[in-house]
Order: C-alpha cells, then sequence, then structure tokens
C-alpha cells in the first residue's frame, strides 16, 4: 500500500465548512453552484460512456446539450458542481473546473420523500477521478450541508443493480438499506431496472461524526516511564453541535484521567457546558459505558437534565442508552 492510499484509508474527522458565497469547501474540493462557462468541462465528463448509463442518463452528445443540463436540470437550489482546488495536470484539469456534480434534490425533486425534512442526495464523477475518495468527500460535505444548514433529518440515496461505485459511496459515508424495488422504470435509458434505496439519519450521522473525531485522536503511545495515553478516546457533542475529544491519560499514581472527562474539560475550557451526547472508543476499538467517575461528573455538570444525555453502548447496532438509564438515581438528592 503506499502513502497516499494509507492516508486515504486512515479516518479522519473534518468540522462542516460554512456555506460561502454558494460555494461549499472540502480539503481538495469546491462545492460550487453551475454557470454557463461551465459547459465545455461537463460535456468532457458526461460524455463517456462509462459514466451516464449505469445511473440512468445517457452519454451528452455536445457542449449545448450540457449548456442545456445546466440550464435546465442543475439550476436547482442544491445543485453542485465538483472542482478541484487545485490543477490536476495529469488529467489535464484546471483548478475550479467541473469534475463532476452532486446535488440535495429537495421533495419537489424527488419521488423518494414528501416531506419538507428529507431530501436525495445524487451524483456522478468523472472517470479519471474514480478511486480516489473524491466522491464520499463531496458527498460528506453536501451532508453537513443538509443536516446542519437545510434542517434535514433524513437523506435518501439510491443506485441502480450494478452501479457497485455508488453503492461503496453509500457505504462508506454510513447510509443503511431501504428497500428494493424490481422493474424500475429509467426514463432515460428506455428500459426496466433493479433499484436500491438507502437513508440516513441525522441521528446516526452525528454519532458517525463523533466515532470519527475520536478515532482522529485515538492514538496509543506511552509519554514517559510513568505516563501512557490514548488507549481510550472519547468524543462529546454539545448543545450547540460542536464536538469536543479527548483521550485517557493514564500514569504511576492517581494523576490519571478518561477520556470522556479529558472530552468535556475539553468543551468546557471552549465556553460550553451542555451534553447531549458521548461517545467513548474502548481498546477494543469498540464502543461503551463511561466509567462511573464520568457518569458522575456528566451529572455534577447538568444535574437537573442529566438524564437526557445519550450514551453510544455500541454503534454497529444502533444501540443508544440514556445516563439516566444507565444511572436512575444520584446519591445527592435534587
Amino acid at each position: 500500500m503506499t502513502k497516499r492510499q494509507n492516508e486515504r484509508e486512515r479516518k479522519e474527522y473534518k468540522p462542516c465548512s460554512p456555506a460561502r458565497e454558494g460555494a461549499l469547501e472540502t480539503e481538495r474540493l469546491i462545492l460550487r453552484r453551475w454557470t454557463a462557462d461551465d459547459a465545455e468541462d461537463l460535456y468532457r465528463f458526461a460524455k463517456d460512456p462509462a459514466v451516464g448509463p449505469v445511473a440512468g442518463w445517457k452519454p451528452h452528445q455536445s457542449a449545448a446539450e450540457s449548456l442545456w443540463v445546466i440550464e435546465n436540470v442543475f439550476s436547482r437550489p442544491e445543485a453542485y458542481a465538483i472542482c478541484l482546488k487545485e490543477d490536476d495536470d495529469e488529467v489535464g484539469v484546471r483548478a475550479g473546473s467541473a469534475i463532476g456534480a452532486a446535488e440535495l434534490r429537495l421533495k419537489e425533486h424527488t419521488d423518494m420523500t414528501e416531506r419538507d425534512d428529507e431530501c436525495e442526495l445524487g451524483y456522478w464523477l468523472g472517470k479519471p477521478f474514480w478511486g480516489r475518495g473524491i466522491m464520499p468527500e463531496a458527498a460528506g460535505e453536501l451532508l453537513c450541508r443538509a443536516f446542519c444548514d437545510l434542517g434535514m433529518e433524513k437523506v435518501w440515496c439510491g443506485y441502480y443493480d450494478g452501479n457497485t461505485k455508488s453503492k461503496r459511496v453509500q457505504e462508506k459515508l454510513g447510509f443503511r438499506y431501504g428497500w428494493t424495488t424490481e422493474g424500475l422504470d429509467v426514463p432515460q435509458m428506455g428500459e426496466k431496472r433493479t433499484g436500491h434505496v438507502n437513508f440516513l439519519t441525522k441521528d446516526r450521522w452525528e454519532w458517525l461524526r463523533m466515532r470519527d473525531a475520536a478515532e482522529a485522536v485515538r492514538r496509543e503511545r506511552s509519554v514517559s516511564e510513568y505516563v501512557t495515553c490514548g488507549e481510550v478516546s472519547a468524543a462529546i457533542l454539545s448543545a450547540s453541535g460542536r464536538i469536543y475529544t479527548g483521550i485517557c491519560v493514564d500514569t504511576a499514581s492517581t494523576l490519571g484521567i478518561c477520556a470522556e472527562r479529558n472530552a468535556i474539560f475539553n468543551m468546557l475550557t471552549n465556553g460550553e457546558q451542555t451534553v447531549r451526547k458521548v461517545l467513548a472508543i474502548l481498546p477494543d476499538k469498540k464502543s461503551g459505558a463511561p466509567c462511573g467517575a464520568c457518569r458522575e461528573l456528566l451529572v455534577q455538570l447538568m444535574p437537573k437534565s442529566y438524564k437526557d444525555i445519550e450514551i453510544m453502548m455500541d454503534l454497529d447496532e444502533d444501540r443508544v442508552l440514556t445516563l439516566g438509564e444507565l444511572t436512575p438515581e444520584w446519591w445527592i438528592r435534587t
């Protein structure tokens, strides 16, 4: 495995970037509104027969057709051109040029939902950029847009049988299976296919981001002959929606601290004091309950509302308990 591949495989946590003049930004990408000037770039990648048909649309036949799509399809409110921040000399693409498309289709433009607080995620990418992790990066930023800016509670996403790349993107993003439809009409291709629909809730998205944030700081190591750290890491979600992390520190005496309390102190240092969710990554890399000392701190921090704090017990099984269920009675009467 090359260094570049290894870096792509390593899970990282990146905060959502706020919308800036209609654009979204990630480490490598700019997601911006389409313009008429993008027609030639769109045609370059949309004419490839490997791109459109698997997603249910025919390859573009001319730049004029691409311009029509920009003006009549990509003009919708949450449609974005995916652009690189830097030139790609190998492919011959300049920074800021469109290399793919991603969209949050609101209820007026999808048949997957009729709710105002749900939408559909759609995307495609030029073939030269497949296998670089670009689409999960772009789609992940659109999920931030959906849940943080647009107030969505659920995002749907589908793919046709055989579109294994789209399926894999959805798996990486944490989508769960919704349903399968046989004999689905694909009007642009004039045929019928089997379609699969998946979904991601805001609640699960928050837990997944907390997991990524905790894993990003979990580096078990020896600091000295007396101190080790990082065997356990934790993330807490505050009332503002910010995620704070911490790692455990173990010492030769009682000077150490749990990861959960470290994350709480991080939150307090940054001026917040209300916890919504707690997730810890244990030595076996699974999630589990905080120790008694951490629970006690949470109770003392929020004595009137601590019972509502959610604790992730098993992320794979979506098993969540409240602190009230873990600590039904407190030794101080309130």
